[in-house]
């Protein structure tokens, strides 16, 4: 595990997207853009490694951005080795020395990075950074890539030479085993398949980083009562009593006409693309601000992508009990496209109802990844059409079933068949073999070959 370090602003970010090649953590020319530390799989000279980003260190600060320092703290109290980030055209900084003392006091393997280095005049530069006690700095200019090769050695070469170390100090969090994951939400074992993914999505503020620490059984995002606290979609895998997930935070989206700027527009496409490749999506709404036309548009895309959607309202206990029907009913009235997607009252901040959402996840995971044999689906298909014939002599004279995840469907026709039958013979087959918990797909094949 190689942590990257530093105060705010100091280019960590910048870091990270050039070392793993691929824009995959927000990157704006302000201070406190990350906050949430982000494990990305990554390797060099075929040396694998986990690579985190953190947020800024920052001295002296309450709130969210103490809560940002705090978790810098955490994770280099679990790195194998230490990247610690400086600004070579600012100098060393009183936050810089602290973050020196507290990587020597811990003792883990550092490395000294004097970032911006963008020429051999900025190098000499970098030698101030001796003050710091880390050894010989790296001058180097992650924005244009200029030395990040020296610096990607010298990591490798620790790791190398503490192997058996480096095997014993993985992250467990309470009764679970977190694994490290790549920025897509897939490790090594994910991008095999082995692990659904579950991204938890809604509106800024409904919740979403609460129920996710609770869910995986630590403090990983974090948590603050001000809207857009998560900037980057943050990806733990934990093993539980009902299987094992991926679950995945994500920045909260508004409405595409708000000004939340550069930074929440890249956060939102982020959101987005972990919805696209998602397995399963949670889709949280606010108990007290009722169902929005945003929360529509989430679960649309959704759907859209053929993932099952959990519906969790949060902050139940806080609603008042007179007009808790009223809300559930205006829910499902807003979401009837979705079929009848489960609902689920909890409160993350109490953990009141959170005990459901595993049986609930398990259900839907099921009816996603079902194959049903040719021959029943066939039977269901004469009954589906005895009850209601397709007009103008339309018929359907096969169906097989092509795919899972979601379950994919091919009817093969005699002519082309009006989207209200289409509607209706979906509708049956879901109820038919027990898919209401999951989208389904229906791809139709006419004689002529349309």
């Amino acid at each position: 595990m190689v942590v990257i370090a530093g105060r705010p602003n100091v280019g960590k970010s910048t870091l990270v997207n050039r070392i793993i090649g691929r824009r995959v953590t927000v990157v704006e020319d302000v201070p406190g853009v990350t906050r949430d530390r982000l494990e990305i799989g990554s390797d060099w000279l075929g040396v694998p490694f986990t690579i985190v980003d953190t947020g800024g260190w920052q001295l002296s600060v309450d709130g969210l951005q103490g809560k940002v320092s705090q978790e810098a703290k955490k994770a280099i109290e679990y790195a194998d080795v230490v990247v610690v980030v400086t600004d070579v055209s600012v100098g060393v900084t009183d936050t810089d020395m602290e973050i020196a003392r507290h990587v020597k006091r811990l003792g883990k393997p550092a490395l000294l990075v004097a970032n911006k280095s963008d020429n051999s005049r900025r190098d000499i530069d970098a030698w101030e950074m001796l003050s710091l006690g880390l050894g010989d700095p790296i001058p180097l200019s992650a924005l244009h890539g200029r030395r990040v090769d020296d610096l990607l050695d010298a990591v490798v070469k620790i790791i190398d030479n503490n192997a058996t170390e480096h095997s014993n100090h993985k992250l467990k969090g309470e009764n679970m085993t977190l694994t490290e994951v790549t920025e897509t939400g897939k490790s090594e074992e994910t991008s095999n398949g082995d692990y659904p993914r579950i991204a938890l999505v809604g509106r800024p503020n409904v919740g979403k980083s609460t129920l996710f620490n609770l869910l995986i059984g630590q403090d990983r995002s974090i948590v603050h009562d001000m809207p857009g606290t998560t900037r980057d979609a943050v990806d733990t895998v934990v093993e539980t009593d009902s299987g094992t997930f991926c679950f995945i935070d994500t920045a909260g989206m508004r409405h595409k006409d708000s000004k939340g700027g550069r930074v929440e527009h890249f956060s939102v496409l982020r959101s987005l693309d972990v919805i696209d490749n998602a397995d399963l999506v949670l889709m949280l709404i606010d108990a007290t601000e009722g169902i929005a036309r945003q929360d529509q548009r989430i679960v649309e895309r959704a759907v859209q992508s053929g993932s099952p959607v959990i519906v969790i309202v949060n902050k139940w206990d806080i609603v008042a009990h007179d007009t808790r029907d009223e809300l559930i009913s205006d829910i499902e009235n807003e979401l009837a496209f979705v079929g009848d997607p489960p609902i689920i009252r909890v409160s993350a901040k109490t953990g009141l109802g959170v005990q459901k959402i595993f049986p609930a996840i398990q259900d839907a995971l099921s009816a996603y990844h079902h194959r049903i044999p040719t021959g029943e689906l066939n039977r269901a298909l004469r009954m589906i059409q005895e009850k209601q014939v397709a007009p103008s002599g339309a018929r359907i004279k096969f169906i097989v079933q092509g795919a899972v995840d979601p379950p994919t469907f091919v009817l093969f026709t005699n002519k082309r068949l009006p989207a209200t039958y289409l509607r209706f013979v979906e509708s049956r087959l879901k109820e038919q073999f027990g898919l209401e918990r999951t989208p389904i797909k229906l791809k139709v094949h006419t004689g002529d070959g349309k």
